[in-house]
């Protein structure tokens, strides 16, 4: 299963596109998790384009986080480290991170959970970000479901 979630894509995840598409508010851009090319898996996307890797534990669980949220006209290291993300705690920033997880059960069933945590470093990004959350919580929720069920079925027809 932890392949599945490595390799699934965008066309995968039901309405994915159209919920990404209305995020963007209908306008093209570069490569990103909100533009993701045809048949590209989109963790590999993702850590290609705004996302790094913060941990893994292989056939377990990906941790990736990005920067949601910068004063303006901050400059970051061209290549961070995932200790230069988990140090950044100077005012104006919010960070996401986001996972996904396997628990084995005793059963021989397999559990797959994801969850997303963002931090604001003040209390301004931290309203600001909220704000800007109520508006996309309901997509990205539903984009999260879709994207579990995708997993899921991708696992399901991949050789045991």
């Amino acid at each position: 299963m932890f392949r599945a979630i490595q390799e699934v894509s965008a066309d995968e995840i039901f309405l994915f596109r159209t919920l990404t598409w209305v995020r963007r508010g209908g306008r093209s851009g570069p490569e990103s998790i909100l533009n993701a090319p045809s048949g590209k898996p989109l963790l590999d996307v993702a850590l290609r384009t705004s996302f790094m890797k913060l941990a893994e534990e292989p056939d377990r669980e990906i941790v990736l986080g990005t920067l949601v949220a910068a004063p303006q006209g901050t400059r970051l290291k061209k290549d961070p480290t995932p200790d230069d993300f988990k140090a950044l705690h100077a005012p104006g920033f919010a960070l996401a991170a986001m996972n996904f997880r396997l628990e084995y059960a005793a059963n021989g069933e397999t559990v797959l959970t994801t969850e997303t945590r963002v931090s604001a470093t003040d209390a301004s990004v931290r309203k600001k970000f909220g704000a800007y959350w109520r508006v996309i919580y309901p997509g990205s929720a539903l984009i999260r479901v879709m994207w579990l069920r995708a997993i899921r079925h991708r696992a399901e027809l991949m050789p045991r």
